[in-house]
């Protein structure tokens, strides 16, 4: 490996040195960071110089909550992509459900089903779905990830029926007579009806992996969190990576069980792909409605089309005795924990968990870390600050539903959503995400977003202000290493770290928040490699 000397516009994120003129690299590892003509003497008489021109070296980028080994499922050729970002027109939804039905008799899944998107549909139901598949398996999710519609022949495929218990934290809907209606809530449920559907797909899962990871070197991520790691599949990753050579490294957690225990020892993997912690979801989604909050949805014809009662408030997964079980039981183990929790009530519960765990096994720098926190308030950003909890913001939902959360679910509490100036404000090292297939991935304009909080209409929602230019790099780079306990070796650029690394074509801080959300990546690098250099 030849060593490379890069020379120009440095951003480093490392507060000792925020700025340079050159960085040396050699062995996947950096060298030295600082003056060009330094640089210059000390580098190895063979070596290639990169001269940056009027673009500029940063860190690799680091998505801290992803979903890399399903999203590569859900967005390869086995799943018919009808995605908001991709469709927002509800007849050409329905055309494309009716095409891969006709298309796919051996059964078909659609993801990205979002009614508040794509005006128009209406959630269908086991029937409407019948009428509309016959005996074709039909499996529809919603773009949330939260819940799935099915028919009856997708039931009879996964063994589900009338007298299937729900799985732990997730349920599947019945009425009145106890009959299944077609709509599984939550992973456990949702994987329950999907899996026997994709099977395939999961047979060639390390090549889908392989894809996933290109894809986000391409939009500069190196390093990408998974939320929702199931350890069945990690043989097959393992395996895919003695046949090719990964472009991005991955930090797995694996979901949780009631009574569970992690299924691997702490010390495992290697610095490309390791188990760091374990994940559980509080509560759900707020485009479904099954986020737990202290204040009520509207009452309009939107949240009645989502069924939701006057005053609905939502309810949490597990309470709070279940979920200082599923802590305790993991956090004793030595497991970092991650829990999803966007309503305020179901943020109170985990925080109130955490505590008790906290105190009762002497825990210090544990980095328990909330997720995606929508409702999360500046009160419970100080608590959270106080125990040493972190969180990971999903600044994306102000973009794509900011007008929505404001004029059709929730009101004035959506004005303040996803609130990361708060979380930064209480000394939180927070980062911000894309949630695997939720949205794009999309760094840099997850900054911009959360610097300006416009909606994609331009509206703000100025219940919460605006972070600085540096808690928004900070949140794709240095706090997610360091979220992902990987801040030794990855996330800025100093001298030890592996040298992943990116090539913009803009200085971050000589752009507006608006130019900041159009960088281009020309190059990637991991561990010194070229992965991805732009067309």
């Amino acid at each position: 490996m030849t060593a490379t000397l890069f020379i120009g516009t440095v951003v480093t994120m490392d507060e000792r040195l925020p700025r340079a003129g050159a960085v040396l690299v050699d062995a996947g590892r950096i060298l030295a960071v600082g003056d060009p003509d330094a640089l210059r003497r000390t580098a190895p008489e063979e070596v290639e110089t990169v001269e940056l021109g009027a673009s500029v070296l940063m860190p690799g980028l680091i998505e801290p909550h992803g979903h890399p080994t399903s999203s590569a499922v859900v967005l390869s050729d086995a799943v018919v992509d009808i995605r908001p970002v991709i469709m927002t027109d509800a007849a050409e939804v329905m055309r494309a459900i009716r095409g891969a039905i006709a298309a796919r008799p051996g059964g078909a899944v659609l993801s990205g089903w979002d009614p508040l998107l794509q005006r128009g549909l209406e959630d269908p139901t086991r029937e409407t779905l019948d009428e509309l598949a016959g005996d074709v398996p039909l499996l529809i999710l919603h773009n949330s990830g939260h819940s799935a519609f099915f028919n009856t022949a997708a039931a009879e495929l996964a063994g589900i029926n009338r007298t299937t218990p729900d799985p732990a934290g997730a349920s599947f809907a019945r009425d009145s007579d106890g009959e299944l209606t077609g709509v599984a809530y939550e992973i456990a449920a949702v994987f329950a009806v999907a899996g026997p559907l994709l099977g395939a797909a999961f047979a060639d899962l390390g090549a889908l992996v392989d894809a996933e990871l290109r894809r986000a070197n391409a939009v500069g991520v190196t390093t990408l969190g998974d939320l929702s790691w199931d350890p069945a599949q990690a043989p097959a990753v393992a395996a895919a990576r003695t046949k090719r050579e990964f472009t991005a490294r991955i930090r797995a957690y694996e979901m949780s069980h009631p009574g569970g225990s992690g299924s691997v020892s702490l010390v495992n993997g290697d610095d490309m792909i390791r188990q760091v912690g374990v994940k559980t979801w509080a509560d759900g989604s707020p485009w479904v409605g099954n986020i737990a909050t202290s204040f009520p949805y509207l009452s309009n014809d939107t949240t009645r089309s989502m069924g939701l009662a006057p005053g609905h408030r939502g309810t949490a997964n597990f309470t709070e005795a279940e979920i200082t079980e599923i802590s305790l039981a993991y956090a004793a183990e030595g497991w970092q924990l991650a829990c999803h929790a966007h309503g305020d009530r179901a943020i109170d519960s985990v925080l109130n968990a955490w505590e008790q765990v906290i105190r009762e096994l002497d825990l210090s720098d544990h980095r328990f870390r909330l997720e995606h926190v929508g409702a999360m308030t500046a009160v419970q950003c100080a608590r959270a600050a106080a125990l040493g909890v972190t969180v990971s913001v999903f600044v994306d939902h102000v973009y794509y539903w900011g007008d929505v959360l404001v004029n059709e679910l929730l009101g004035e509490p959506g004005r303040r959503w996803a609130d990361a100036q708060s979380a930064f404000a209480a000394g939180i090292r927070a980062t911000f995400h894309n949630d695997g297939a939720v949205t794009p991935l999309e760094p840099f304009r997850n900054m911009s977003v959360a610097m300006t909080r416009l909606s994609r209409a331009g509206t703000p929602l100025d219940g919460a202000a605006g972070v600085s230019l540096d808690s928004a790099l900070r949140a794709h780079t240095i706090n997610a290493a360091w979220q992902l306990r990987s801040d030794d070796h990855l996330g800025s650029i100093e001298a030890g770290k592996y040298a992943d690394l990116i090539v913009v074509d803009r200085d971050p801080h000589a752009v507006s928040p608006a130019e900041l959300a159009e960088t281009r990546v020309l190059a990637t690098y991991l561990a010194g490699e070229l992965v991805y250099e732009a067309p």
